[in-house]
């Protein structure tokens, strides 16, 4: 999966500039080379990605041109999850000094050797592969016009483009009215990149700071390598080889100095470029105004409705009044009988509260700029380490729950907490992995970090739920404020708005409300490569949806309970967590309508990673509304006199 966040550094420019995070402190450049200042500007290459495909490949998978002494920087756990494969290219600049149509490599085909290599790369072209270029650090984007005369800068460039054998011109072949010949693939062999800098002057540095790069895909038929000249008729590659075919990478690069854009804010070109932005930051108000009205006025009914109740069960005194009592008094007996398939449930709240807790750390983290985009990785790498350290939650969490439900089984309810969810994930992740071996691509994870992962599960997860678990079963169990009958009383029949499966239907609907517009950037920055940036309002959304999930479980749950239909435990956890079938309904609507991925692998791709996040997701918001309605449970029948 790639595309991931960037950080919010609209609403953090003001603080960047008196202090910088770790690894991102700021590169000064001269044109000669000193202690503090560098003269050569590295050109780095990351792995090409395709909004009709899911497999991405490195850029070493392709017959590009190759640096001689190419190196891998060292990459952190989540860029090596996301499968980014970062590489040093042959494209080297000095500060300052300008080139035109410079010469990069030569690539021969014939029809009787390499041909599986320009076939690569005619399918890349095909699936509209785009590259992907780092330049200090920061993405090199190709900027065009799009409609109402918007400029969107984005951060990859296509291989080429082609033309269909009916003259249909796809992708970025509009940009050209030379690329009309049917049944023709253009490569672009060429690129303007101008890098724009602050020069420094009158500041408290030395040298000057890149502040943007951007580049210009072209394609030119170069007919000598030793007379160059960057102009004439396109690169075409056909679609049957019959011939010698030489294809000349060049570049051309020019410096620009430009004092008015800081370092600290030279990300927000691409940020503010993107498309629809008004619409969407509109869109997001709108709907965290509709759901804060939405649960103020669940709150508010449920706050008057309840008073009346307690009020109205606390004024009675004699035993002829209370032999008239109807509701939810009358199951006071039977409210806190431990539910069936009680290990199980206690296991999806320990994971659960793993989850909860990983995910409020690392959005608070995202949130405050912790997690830049100049830090690639570090989002996947703080919510992976999180999870980890976070198992003696977990396993407390789990044993508190099963011991309050009065299981005994303790060895095979914290091997269940330790093994049981991650394991599904795992698993599935793994069954990913091996398509994607299968298939080269570059987001397969290699074997050696996949023994690193199964090492931190098995080697520090899973301990520390051990330890959270002894702690959880060694207090005593939780008192509950009302006494269980022996004998289980009768539930009178339901009417259908007060049978499980609509209530827990009907439960999911709210919660999913005040997501599914911030879903919506956060699938098009996994699956269509757009960057995200908006982890402010991500963690109102989130807590907003913490709100609505407590609100609208309680709602049903006390509706439920006033139809004497005392078997809240499983039907509190199901409510909320029907949360995330909403979810995958809407992933299947956004695979239909949205994306273009085609081929089997891509598609069980896609569903497989799906997947993953409905189960997260579905242990979290299966928790939150759980102990919402504990504790309401708990609280209106500890304030009731029920003797």
């Amino acid at each position: 999966m790639s595309g991931l966040p960037a950080a919010v550094l609209l609403l953090l420019c003001g603080c960047a500039t008196a202090f910088y995070l770790p690894g991102l402190a700021p590169v000064s450049f001269c044109e000669k080379e000193k202690d503090n200042c560098k003269s050569e500007i590295e050109l780095f290459v990351n792995r090409l990605d395709s909004v009709e495909s899911v497999l991405p490949y490195e850029y070493d998978a392709f017959d590009f041109c190759k640096d001689e002494n190419e190196k891998h920087p060292s990459e952190n756990l989540g860029q090596v999850l996301f499968g980014e494969r970062i590489a040093t290219s042959p494209y080297k600049f000095t500060f300052n000094t300008n080139k035109s149509c410079a010469a990069v490599c030569l690539k021969k085909y014939e029809p009787t050797t390499k041909v599986a290599d320009l076939d690569f790369i005619k399918k890349a072209i095909q699936l509209n592969y785009q590259h992907h270029w780092i330049i200090d650090n920061m993405p090199v984007t190709w900027c065009y016009d799009v409609e109402d005369g918007q400029k969107y800068c984005s951060p990859g460039f296509p291989v080429g483009c082609a033309v269909t054998q009916d003259g249909r011109v796809k992708d970025a072949c509009v940009i050209n009215t030379e690329f009309n010949k049917k049944n023709t693939f253009y490569l672009f062999n060429h690129v303007d990149i101008t890098i724009t800098y602050h020069s420094g002057i009158n500041e408290n540095w030395e040298g000057a700071r890149l502040v943007a790069a951007r580049l210009e895909p072209k394609s030119y038929k170069h007919t000598d390598l030793n007379n160059l000249k960057c102009e004439g008729q396109p690169m075409e590659i056909p679609n049957v080889l019959t011939g010698k075919l030489d294809v000349i990478y060049t570049y051309s690069v020019v410096f620009q100095a430009n004092d008015a854009i800081k370092w600290a804010s030279r990300w927000d070109y691409i940020l503010e470029s993107m498309p629809h932005t008004n619409i969407q930051w509109f869109s997001i108000m709108n709907s965290l105004v509709i759901v804060l009205f939405l649960s103020g006025m669940v709150a508010m009914i449920m706050l008057r409705t309840l008073h009346k109740d307690i009020a109205r069960y606390n004024q009675i005194d004699s035993s002829e009044d209370a032999q008239e009592e109807f509701g939810w008094k009358l199951v006071h007996g039977d409210i806190f009988r431990p539910p069936k398939k009680g290990m199980l449930l206690s296991v999806f709240l320990g994971q659960g509260t793993q989850i909860f807790i990983m995910t409020f750390i690392t959005l608070f983290l995202a949130c405050l700029g912790f997690l830049s985009p100049a830090n690639r990785g570090a989002l996947m790498t703080c919510a992976v380490v999180l999870w980890v350290l976070l198992g003696t939650p977990a396993g407390y969490v789990s044993a508190r729950m099963y011991k309050t439900f009065g299981g005994e089984r303790w060895k095979s309810n914290v091997l269940l907490t330790a093994l049981l969810c991650p394991g599904i994930i795992f698993s599935d992740f793994f069954i990913m992995n091996v398509i994607l071996w299968a298939k080269g691509s570059s987001a397969a994870i290699p074997f050696g970090t996949l023994v690193a992962v199964l090492a931190m599960w098995f080697g520090i997860s899973v301990p520390l739920t051990f330890l959270g678990a002894y702690f959880g079963f060694k207090e005593q169990s939780i008192e509950h404020p009302v006494r269980t009958n022996q004998i289980p009383r009768q539930i009178p029949t339901q009417s259908f708005f007060t049978k499980p499966l609509p209530g827990i239907v009907m439960g999911g609907i709210l919660p999913f409300g005040c997501i599914f517009i911030q879903l919506f950037f956060i699938l098009n920055s996994i699956w269509s490569h757009q960057m995200y940036y908006m982890f402010g309002f991500l963690f109102l959304v989130f807590i907003i949806l913490l709100i609505t999930c407590s609100e609208a479980t309680i709602l049903l749950c006390y509706f439920h309970l006033c139809a004497e239909d005392y078997h809240w435990w499983w039907r509190s956890f199901l409510t909320s967590g029907f949360t995330a079938v909403y979810l995958f309904i809407y992933a299947v609507h956004y695979f239909c309508s949205k994306l273009q991925i085609t081929g089997t692998a891509s598609t069980i791709l896609y569903f497989g990673y799906t997947m993953i996040m409905v189960l997260i997701f579905f242990l979290f918001t299966g928790t939150i509304g759980f102990f919402a309605c504990y504790w309401f449970v708990r609280k209106i029948y500890s304030v009731v006199k029920v003797d």
